[in-house]
């Protein structure tokens, strides 16, 4: 039975920390020429809801602010990341490519589902190349509920699979595993939390572990915690 794995792409593909920061202070650094933010800008509070849908970002971020400035600062704050990445600024994780090609070398099918908008995650697969081995990118733009588990069940639904497993470093990524019945597999990286992980069926350290556990997935039937 071919096996397939669906990645989250923020925290677990594409090292977002690099350009987080920069992207986030290009965004208020704006406002602030608005006259619409006089303080330091929340990089930490960021860090703490990183890999929710951004809408719901802006809501903690700037929750005395109208709808219509919040949807402005996504916007700027989209143009902000995407230039940044093209400018390579960015980076992935170690070994994501090395991972791909093994990946597709043992007939693995290869997919991304992210909270990310498309433009955002059109600028990462372009610049890396990651086309070359993911067979399609999935934005959480695509699903009206704005629900990770609902976006991995498109993927399901849209390719047929029926043997995959979730890799991703945040809650919604276990869970999009677990509402689907599908193996999770929780990466320890930078926007990691430990209770969270805890949650997972394997966790890794380094996504060049998965080389050894595709076997295990194709060979042994993991029950969901």
């Amino acid at each position: 039975m071919s096996q397939s794995l669906i990645f989250d792409m923020d925290g677990t593909l594409f090292q977002t920390d690099k350009i987080l920061e920069l992207s986030l202070d290009d965004t208020f650094n704006h406002l602030r020429s608005l006259n619409k933010w006089d303080t330091v800008t929340p990089i930490d509070k960021y860090r703490e809801i990183m890999g929710i849908p951004l809408p719901k970002v802006w809501e903690t971020l700037l929750p005395n602010h109208s709808n219509e400035v919040r949807e402005q600062t996504d916007a700027y704050f989209l143009e902000r990341l995407v230039e940044n990445i093209r400018s390579g600024k960015g980076a992935l994780y170690p070994n994501v490519k090395e991972v791909f090609s093994y990946l597709k070398e043992n007939n693995c099918s290869i997919y991304i589902a992210s909270n990310g908008l498309t433009e955002y995650l059109k600028a990462i697969v372009s610049y890396y190349n990651l086309d070359n081995w993911v067979t399609e990118t999935f934005s959480i733009q695509q699903i009206e509920s704005l629900n990770k588990s609902d976006l991995v069940r498109s993927i399901l639904e849209k390719y047929d699979i029926t043997n995959a497993a979730v890799v991703g470093d945040r809650l919604s990524d276990i869970n999009a595993a677990k509402d689907n019945g599908l193996v999770s597999i929780g990466c320890n990286f930078d926007f990691a939390q430990e209770d969270e992980l805890s949650q997972a069926n394997i966790v890794i350290d380094d996504l060049i572990e998965l080389k050894t556990i595709l076997p295990k997935l194709e060979n042994t039937q993991l029950i969901n915690k």
